[in-house]
């Protein structure tokens, strides 16, 4: 018998009739243990990926202090915006390591991979709690490092966490399976992003190591819910190493030569992050220095566009049925212009037009849009590579993806410095952040196959 390890067409072959066997013999899908053993890992790890990212940037809002007691907690909020800089260097590892991850990911069992990134985030929080118990000798500088961390725990689970669904489940269940999953993971960025800004008011920096041990029972919890995702036999395990598994694989680069509407998705996916890598500081920026909120309510905004975001794509998935829906992109990329464009209109004080009970409701509409914008494209780019393929497509997807959110780093940087010498309110940025998507929603017409043509269901 042929190994498929020796020949990526036995493999895809072998990866084609294990597809067929999960259509005939698969556990309904909400009945599937391993369904909700991943969909419960991705929601622990999401919520914490975003308590503790949010609790850097809004630290790094007023830049670094190492000063110790009021003073130093006086003096951070009063330096320089260092939100552009840990963005960066949580978004690096996946420039650096996303198609070595992908490599990973099919020459090991995902599952494995899943397991083991989860057993590393319980290290990596523990560093977060002792960075912050010794903040008063490291400042930023000690949760920066162990931002970078998460950033490379991520840059590893990306791939096999979604590379995994269509190994897992028949292609009839995806659309529903991700819009379930990315709705979850919405709603994990919800309670992170919102309890961080508590957690500050609450604790103060001198205290927030006490906050951080929730981190590490979070993560224990992810690790034991990993263990329910049944056992899979890796794609690939005969894969060679080569110094392309480094970079973008000659493989994949071939496949997005041939396949224009796969290319296209996967440039639309880029944009999705790009825009939500603008728009997160925005918020942050816009309730703490424009509206003069606190840490709380100023998370609690950040909070609304998530939750818009969950119930967006579970709308999504249950629309799209058993196929990809794509008149949804098309809606969500002209319902993020409209959006972003009037919570940048000028209004009376401090507030823009929509007031900030106004501008609430725009963030849950805006979070909405961009699931009904995202799912589509999601099970698209996970369906349509080759079975042989799919992880190290996903790893590049992944790859794509972060280098759009570390270019949102230097564009967020570049419209706060266009806002502050033009001395306009911050809500103006939402306005540049709307002109970048609005060539998504006029070109872009993806069909039946995803690529160009008119707009298909």
């Amino acid at each position: 018998m042929e190994n498929p390890s020796e020949s990526p067409r036995a493999a895809e072959t072998l990866l084609t009739e294990m597809d067929d066997a999960l259509e005939a013999h698969q556990t309904p899908l909400f009945r599937d243990r391993s369904f909700w053993g991943l969909t419960a890992t991705q929601f622990l790890g999401a919520f914490n990926d975003n308590l503790f990212k949010q609790l850097v940037l809004l630290l790094a809002v007023g830049g670094a202090a190492t000063a110790a007691g009021a003073a130093g907690q006086q003096a951070a909020r009063s330096g320089p915006d260092l939100q552009s800089l840990a963005l960066f260097l949580f978004a690096t590892p996946f420039l650096l390591f996303s198609s070595f991850a992908g490599f990973v990911s099919e020459r090991l069992s995902k599952r494995t991979v899943v397991v083991a990134c989860k057993v590393a985030e319980i290290g990596i929080v523990l560093l977060g709690m002792a960075a912050f118990a010794a903040w008063n000798f490291t400042g930023m500088a000690g949760l920066l490092a162990v931002l970078f961390l998460m950033g490379l725990h991520s840059a590893f689970f990306g791939p096999p966490k979604w590379g995994i669904l269509p190994e897992l489940f028949a292609e009839r269940d995806l659309p529903q399976a991700n819009g379930v999953i990315l709705m979850t993971t919405f709603l994990a960025i919800i309670f992170g992003t919102a309890l961080a800004g508590t957690l500050v008011d609450w604790f103060g920096v001198q205290r927030l190591w006490i906050a951080s041990v929730a981190c590490v029972i979070v993560a224990a919890l992810g690790t034991l819910t990993s263990l329910l995702v049944r056992p899979l036999p890796a794609v690939d395990p005969g894969l060679p190493f080569r110094w392309s598994a480094l970079l973008v694989p000659g493989e994949v680069i071939s496949l997005l030569r041939r396949d224009r509407p796969l290319l296209l998705s996967m440039l639309a996916s880029c944009m999705f992050w790009l825009i939500g890598g603008i728009v997160q500081p925005s918020v942050n920026s816009l309730g703490k220095v424009q509206f003069g909120l606190l840490d709380g309510p100023t998370s609690v905004m950040a909070a609304c566009m998530g939750n818009g975001i969950a119930v967006g794509c579970a709308v999504a998935g249950k629309l799209s049925r058993q196929s990809v829906n794509f008149r949804l992109v098309k809606v969500g990329a002209w319902l993020i212009v409209g959006v972003l464009a009037a919570l940048a209109i000028p209004g009376s004080g401090r507030f823009n037009l929509l007031g900030h009970g106004g501008t609430l409701a725009a963030l849950i509409l805006l979070g909405f849009s961009a699931g009904l914008f995202v799912v589509p494209i999601q099970v698209f780019l996970q369906t349509r590579p080759p079975p042989a393929l799919k992880g190290r497509t996903i790893a590049t997807t992944n790859l794509a993806n972060w280098v759009a959110i570390i270019a949102s780093a230097g564009i967020y940087f570049l419209f706060d410095v266009i806002v502050a010498a033009l001395g306009v309110p911050r809500a103006t940025i939402f306005a540049l952040t709307a002109a970048l998507m609005l060539p998504v929603a006029v070109f872009y017409r993806p069909g039946r196959d995803g690529g160009g043509g008119t707009d298909g269901t």
